[in-house]
């Protein structure tokens, strides 16, 4: 027998061995990372150059979402704020807070404040905001309930598959244009008549939400 097969062979059982505990190794690994919240950066809270609370800003005193980010009607990105937007009530509230002293020096300096971004659609996605604001698509549906974060965090995973679970069934997110800022917003008669309003929004508004890769892939 040892002339058909060489002394090599001996070590085939081990070989075997090694190489189904590499690749159930990196199989575990993939499938833990790429199948959990932490691939979509569900809770990313990066540290900001400014501590601003959504939580007062939005919730306690009641801005609109809109007032900072005076784009996302019109344009396809939402836009940050600038300084001026800031010093507008900043001028007179808090003004020498060592906290706001990055704004005050942006103002100052016309160079933008250093925020950190949070919600970051890949350069092969496209995303247009003004399309879906326009069509009764809340804030809240991607970005979750900001108006009660003191530290913004990603709380959705906006992987393909959340889109294309809207894009599949937009009934179920439409709402009155009107309130689409209003993150507390629930329909006082249920679940079910929103989803009625949201068919009558598909069929009167002609909703359709594209579902193949050139819609979003372009």
């Amino acid at each position: 027998m040892s002339k058909l097969f060489p002394k090599s062979i001996n070590k085939l059982p081990l070989q075997i061995l090694v190489y189904l505990f590499v690749v159930g190794g990196l199989a575990t690994a993939g499938i833990t990372y790429y199948a959990t919240p932490s691939y979509a950066n569900v809770g990313y809270a990066p540290v900001q150059p400014v501590p601003f609370s959504h939580a007062l800003h939005a919730g306690q005193l009641g801005l609109d979402c809109r007032y900072c980010h005076s784009n996302v009607e019109k344009s396809g990105h939402s836009n940050i704020p600038t300084a001026q937007t800031c010093m507008n009530c900043h001028n007179q509230i808090k003004v020498d807070s060592p906290l706001l002293a990055p704004v005050r020096a942006s103002y100052e300096s016309g160079d933008p404040v250093p925020w950190i971004k949070i919600h970051q659609a890949p350069d092969y996605v496209y995303f247009n905001h003004s399309v879906h604001i326009a069509r009764g698509v809340s804030c809240v549906s991607c970005h979750g309930k900001v108006n009660e974060m003191d530290v913004v965090h990603q709380d959705k995973s906006l992987t393909m598959s959340f889109c294309l679970d809207c894009h599949r069934a937009p009934e179920k997110a439409l709402r009155d244009p009107k309130l689409v800022t209003n993150l507390d917003w629930k329909d006082p008669e249920g679940e079910k008549h929103q989803i009625e309003q949201g068919q009558k929004f598909v069929h009167d508004w002609n909703v359709k939400p594209p579902q193949s890769c050139s819609g979003c892939h372009r």
